[in-house]
């Protein structure tokens, strides 16, 4: 039986001693949150802290981006997770963080693992336990095995685009950004967007109490913004967290030809040979 995507508040409170949980928290300069003090200050019983400009290739000069399968592997063990453990992850935003790091461990073998619909925003407005003490792992063996068809880089995007491939692109940042009319929050970046990409902003798939949006309303928002569910799809956003909301709306769905490009546009609009259009 495989792994739903995402498991309910309640499923989570029966099942805090079953699982592995991870608080994926993520928040850019602008929102002036700092995640990893919030997780400090309280977080789901059991939860360990996960984040991903740690998780990263350090020295790729992108933000957070894919690291190797050994440098997952270490990290995931020394949170004390190993390949039999289920995994539910979460964050205090807008599932962002929480489907990056959900993403991440797909690709890199672990198909045991769910995210939290609802994020912390639902579990606290249910008034679930929270708590601020930090047990320490006991540090195991993870064996990581990278599905490397799951994440595209910038030369296989340019290829893509070069050649006319049937795979759609679609853009999870704002529409502003999207049509270059609003500045990049990052520094040194270009506006605008990738030949051919579609645009679907990755809060249109989010109800405000954090959970995703119904099957059907989300299949009408992608249909809507030109995309075709029969066909491949690979999506974008910023930094590549955003954009993997894409995903689990499109894993919700049942789309089974999906993958992400990691570096998106903190690499594609830093550089000087990839085209835009605006």
């Amino acid at each position: 039986m495989s792994t739903p995507s995402t498991v309910s508040t309640a499923w989570l409170a029966d099942n805090l001693d079953n699982v592995k949980i991870l608080d994926g928290s993520f928040y850019l300069p602008a929102e002036n949150r700092d995640a990893d003090a919030e997780y400090a200050a309280a977080h789901i019983p059991g939860a360990q802290r996960f984040n991903i400009d740690l998780v990263c290739a350090p020295d790729s000069g992108l933000p957070h981006m894919f690291p190797e399968a050994k440098a997952f592997a270490d990290a995931v063990g020394a949170m004390g997770i190993g390949n039999d453990d289920m995994v539910v992850t979460y964050d205090g935003g807008k599932l962002t963080g929480a489907c990056r790091v959900w993403w991440m461990f797909r690709a890199f073998g672990h198909t045991k693992v769910a995210v939290l619909d609802g994020d912390c925003t639902k579990w606290r407005a249910e008034g679930r336990a929270m708590e601020d003490t930090v047990a320490a792992a006991a540090p195991t063996s993870f064996c990581a095995d990278y599905q490397p068809e799951m994440v595209r880089s910038v030369e296989q995007m340019l290829s893509m685009i070069d050649q006319g491939s049937d795979r759609q692109i679609i853009d999870a940042r704002g529409a502003g950004r999207f049509d270059g009319t609003a500045a990049e929050p990052r520094a040194g970046l270009r506006s605008g967007h990738m030949p051919g990409a579609f645009n679907l902003p990755y809060d249109k798939l989010v109800n405000t109490d954090g959970t995703l949006k119904s099957a059907d309303q989300m299949r009408t928002l992608f249909t809507e913004a030109g995309v075709n569910l029969d066909r491949p799809v690979v999506t974008s956003c910023g930094s590549g967290v955003s954009a993997a909301v894409l995903l689990l709306g499109l894993d919700a769905l049942g789309h089974e030809n999906s993958t992400l490009y990691d570096g998106s546009w903190s690499e594609w609009g830093s550089r000087t040979d990839t085209p835009i259009v605006t």
